[in-house]
Parts: structure tokens; C-alpha cells; sequence
């Protein structure tokens, strides 16, 4: 019982040392991650090779599929252009499995006390999180060695051998088997792994443990599937034509796995080798055949999840995938792009207001009204998205970009409550009333609302881009809506001297109005803030070198 307990605890310090390294790496390199994929896609030859390097540095096909998949969602890069980079992934994997399976007992030390020193002394640094990663990748080679001691024992006893007798010798059993256990597991890598370990100790026969093999293989397409069940229809079409190549080449390979024995045995005489060896040739071969197949399945996947019509109903988040919180700067980018969604209804929400103030349109303003619920609940799903997060998961850039997020949708919000009041008051001193605006009113108000509309997208873009000159104008938007604040308020006055009728009539709304225009404008400007004080470009007080400070009295007692 003990040394099946020992078992048992080795192979969950090998899931846990990958998961270490998986999440250790795209906390030190994701945006870089991100870009080296984003360019790779010129041609299938170089998206291969990309994917064959990233998840080589990251240990999990899973974790890049997830990267990818997010850019095929945003339709910046076909379905077909993708799978290219997951059958170079599947093969960076085999890579790592075969690096692994060398006598590494002498690096396993080294890499935990190094690891260890740097986190400690350096946590908060790169320097840390590069410890961490050297703390995982030590931890992987210290469990291969525990399960090695741990097997022996086990090898030994007659009721262990005549269970192993016993076992069917059923490949279809054996890779569904791999593919739950990778499940489990979330890494197809340990699984991989794991089986050449118990193999080489003759815990598993080699068939057996082949057909595992395929099962891991076959597992990690049903793992993306997984992570991408509750994503739009483009995210999931990426893992779907991946989970198609790992079905098709198991399904081929199953009647070549005798052969396939055969020539192991002849060419490779360690067992440990054999399993390795096998798992990298399946992936060579499975990317060499369908590489020029990937714009035909990705066609084929596109035209079977179709991109579906936007519904009438926008509360629903769209991109809050909970299984991306694994992977901190693709969750942080999932927020990102819900938080945009957020805008884009707010934005539907601000253009309306004209059409109402014209047309004394109650249904539309009713229609308008139910929408700041929308905000609400999109605001509420993304603040509790976010929470989920782990802050010390986040690098320092990370860590901004979820606090400019926070404050972004906490804008998007107020935005929407103050429409909402707008559009009553509208409904309450205009349209019930049976009052309208003077021509120079009317003019005034849809200048205002268009600059308002202008500044919106314009905070938009600064949100997606941060880009400083934009933040810039965006923050120079805010003295002018408020110079034409004044003015328009000055006219409406003097319309009122010269007893225009419309503007006593509509007065108080009039006002009203303008100053709400402008506590939105506020909200929007406030998004060049953060951007703005990262780059040094603020001041510390507004009022500094001001004509106000020479009214202040010399003798600070007065």
C-alpha cells in the first residue's frame, strides 16, 4: 500500500511540475508568446515551426491551442493558417517528452536550487518567475526518478504481474484509457511520460503502453475541445479540426501499431526510449500528412460552426471563457475584448439618444432604457471574471492592464446610468409635455452629441491600443467639450433675454441636458488617464503654474 501510495504521489508531483511550467512561461513570455504566433501566420512552413517553438518553451499544446484559437476568434487569422500551428505544437510537445526522457538526475537539483534562490530572493522580478519555471522543470525530472523507485516494488509482486497477465489486449480500451487519464490530468505530456516510465520499470506491456500513447495524443484534442465548449463558434473551430487529425492519425495508426513494435524493438533497445520515440515519429508524421490538408478542414470546420447572427438580446457575455483563468494573459485578454462588447452597447445606447430627442420616439427610449441593465450585468460578469484571477499569476504589465480594464468598464457603467437618466428626462420634459428645442438648440445639442460620439470611439480605441498621442487628444477632447459647455449655456441664456418660447419651454432640460453631454464626456476622457501617467506624461496637480496660485496668500496663517 505504501509504495502504491509513493506511486500515486510522484505521478501528482509530475502533473504538478508541467502545470508549474506551463503557467511559469506565459507569465514570462505570453504577450511575447502571443506576438511570435501573431506573425508566424505568412505561410504553413513558418506557422509550424512557430507552434513547434512556443510549445516547446511552454510544455502544453493545450495552452497554445488556446492562444491561437482566441485569434481565430477575433478573425485575425483563418481557421486553416491555425491548425498549421497546432500540428507544429503537437510535435514541439513530443520534443519535450523525448528531452526528458534522458538521465537528467544530476540537473533535477540544480534546477530546484536555483529555481528556489531566485524565487525567494526575487520574487516580484522577471528573475522570480524565471525561478519558478526552473523550480517546475526540476520538479518533472524529481518525479520521473519517484516513479522509477516507486515502480520496483511494484514490478515485483506476483499479484501486480497476474493483474498485468489478465489485462485485455485491447488497443480501443487502452487509447481511450490515455485520453481520459490526459483529461484528468490536463497534460498530455505528463501521461506521455508517465506510461514510458512504467513501461521501462515492465509495469505496462509495450502494446499496452503504445496504445496510451495514442490515447494521450487523442486526449489533448478533447482537452481543447474542453477548455473551449462555452466559446463562440470561430474559437471552437480551431480545436475541432485539430481533435479531426488526432482521430484520423489514431485511427491509422492503430493497424500499424504491430509493425510499428516491431521496428521499435530493432531500432531503439530501451523500453523508456521506445515510448518517447513513438510518441515524437506519430506527431512527425501526423503533421508532414496533413499539413496540406489544413485550409481544407479549416473550410470544412468553418462552413459546420458557422458564425452565428448577433441576437437582439447583447447581455450575454461572449467572451469570458472560465477555463482561460489557467492562462492569466489570455484571460486578461478575454476581459479586454468583453469589456469592449460592454462599449459597443453603451455606444448603441448613446447613439439613440438623438433619434428620441427628434422623433419623440418612446418605444425606442423604453428599448434604450432596458439596455443599461445589460451594461450592469456585463459590467457585474466582468468584475467577477476578473477577481478570478490571480494577481501574483499577473506580470507587471499584466497587472496594469487588468486595472485599466477594472476602471474602464467602472466608466462604461456610469455611462450608461447617466443615458438612462437622460433618456427619462427626455421622456418626462419633452416628449409627455409635447415641448421641442429651437433650431439653434437643436443644433447646439446635436453638435455636442456627435463630438460625444466622436470622443467614445476614440476612447475605445485608446482602451484596445494605448497609444499615448491618442490618449493625448482624447484628454485635450475634455477642455474642449467643456468650452463648448460654456458657450452653449451662454446662448441658451441669451435665447432666453430674447424670450425665444421653445428655449423657456425646454429650459430645464436644455441645461440639464449639456451638463449630462458633459459629466459623459468626463467618463470617457478618464480613459486616457492610466495611459498617460505610465508614460510620465501628467502632471501631479492640475492647478501647477496655474494664475491661481498667485491668489493663494503669501503667509500661510492669513
Amino acid at each position: 500500500m505504501l509504495h502504491l501510495l509513493n506511486l500515486l504521489a510522484a505521478i501528482a508531483l509530475l502533473v504538478w511540475g508541467t502545470h508549474i511550467v506551463r503557467t511559469g512561461v506565459l507569465r514570462v513570455f505570453g504577450e511575447s508568446l502571443r506576438g511570435v504566433l501573431a506573425k508566424s501566420f505568412s505561410n504553413r512552413a513558418t506557422a509550424m515551426v512557430a507552434g513547434m517553438g512556443v510549445t516547446t518553451i511552454v510544455q502544453s499544446s493545450t495552452a497554445t491551442c488556446l492562444i491561437v484559437a482566441s485569434f481565430v476568434g477575433k478573425g485575425l487569422v483563418t481557421t486553416g493558417a491555425a491548425l498549421a500551428v497546432i500540428l507544429g505544437a503537437d510535435v514541439g510537445t513530443a520534443l519535450m517528452a523525448v528531452v526528458f526522457s534522458f538521465d537528467l538526475s544530476w540537473l533535477s537539483p540544480l534546477l530546484i536550487f536555483v529555481g528556489v534562490l531566485l524565487f525567494i530572493s526575487r520574487q516580484d522580478t522577471m528573475a522570480g518567475r524565471i525561478g519558478r519555471v526552473l523550480i517546475g522543470l526540476g520538479l518533472i525530472t524529481l518525479a520521473l526518478q519517484l516513479i522509477v523507485g516507486a515502480t520496483k516494488p511494484l514490478t515485483e509482486s506476483p499479484a501486480v504481474r497476474a493483474l498485468l497477465v489478465a489485462l485485455p489486449n485491447d488497443v480501443l480500451l487502452d487509447i481511450i484509457v490515455g485520453a481520459v487519464l490526459t483529461v484528468l490530468s490536463y497534460s498530455s505530456l505528463a501521461i506521455v511520460l508517465l506510461t514510458a516510465t512504467l513501461a521501462s520499470s515492465g509495469l505496462l506491456p509495450v502494446p499496452v503502453a503504445l496504445g496510451l500513447v495514442l490515447g494521450a495524443n487523442l486526449g489533448s484534442g478533447v482537452l481543447a475541445m474542453l477548455a473551449t465548449s462555452g466559446s463562440s463558434p470561430q474559437v471552437r473551430r480551431l480545436p475541432l479540426g485539430n481533435l479531426i487529425f488526432k482521430t484520423l492519425g489514431a485511427l491509422g495508426a492503430i493497424a500499424l501499431l504491430p509493425q510499428a513494435h516491431v521496428m521499435l524493438q530493432q531500432l531503439v533497445p530501451d523500453i523508456h526510449q521506445q515510448i518517447v520515440f513513438f510518441h515524437l515519429v506519430f506527431n512527425l508524421v501526423l503533421a508532414g500528412l496533413f499539413i496540406s490538408f489544413t485550409g481544407l478542414v479549416g473550410r470544412t470546420v468553418e462552413r459546420f460552426l458557422k458564425e452565428p447572427t448577433l441576437a437582439a438580446n447583447m447581455a450575454r457575455p461572449r467572451h469570458l471563457d472560465p477555463l482561460a483563468l489557467a492562462t492569466p494573459s489570455l484571460a486578461i485578454s478575454c476581459a479586454a475584448r468583453e469589456a469592449l462588447h460592454q462599449a459597443d452597447v453603451v455606444e448603441t445606447m448613446l447613439r439613440g439618444i438623438l433619434p428620441v430627442l427628434r422623433h419623440n420616439d418612446l418605444a425606442l427610449a423604453d428599448q434604450l432604457r432596458k439596455m443599461d441593465d445589460t451594461v450592469d450585468e456585463l459590467y457585474s460578469a466582468i468584475k467577477f471574471y476578473l477577481t478570478q484571477i490571480s494577481r501574483e499569476a499577473l506580470s507587471e504589465r499584466e497587472g496594469k492592464r487588468w486595472t485599466d480594464i477594472v476602471s474602464f468598464t467602472i466608466n462604461m457603467e456610469q455611462i450608461g446610468d447617466i443615458i438612462e437618466r437622460v433618456l427619462q428626462d427626455i421622456e418626462d420634459k419633452k416628449i409627455r409635455k409635447n415641448r421641442s428645442f429651437s433650431d439653434a438648440g437643436m443644433a447646439e445639442i446635436c453638435h455636442l452629441h456627435e463630438r460625444l460620439t466622436s470622443n467614445l470611439r476614440l476612447g475605445m480605441s485608446v482602451f484596445l491600443d494605448g497609444h499615448v498621442r491618442d490618449a493625448k487628444k482624447l484628454l485635450e477632447e475634455k477642455a474642449r467639450f467643456r468650452d463648448l459647455e460654456h458657450e452653449y449655456a451662454a446662448s441658451h441664456i441669451a435665447r432666453l433675454q430674447d424670450n425665444t418660447a421653445q428655449s423657456i419651454e425646454t429650459s430645464s432640460l436644455h441645461l440639464d441636458l449639456i451638463s449630462e453631454l458633459k459629466r459623459i464626456n468626463s467618463h470617457i476622457c478618464s480613459i486616457a488617464y492610466p495611459i498617460l501617467e505610465s508614460a510620465g506624461a501628467l502632471r501631479k496637480t492640475r492647478i501647477r503654474n496655474s494664475q491661481l496660485v498667485s491668489l493663494l496668500p503669501d503667509d500661510p496663517g492669513n
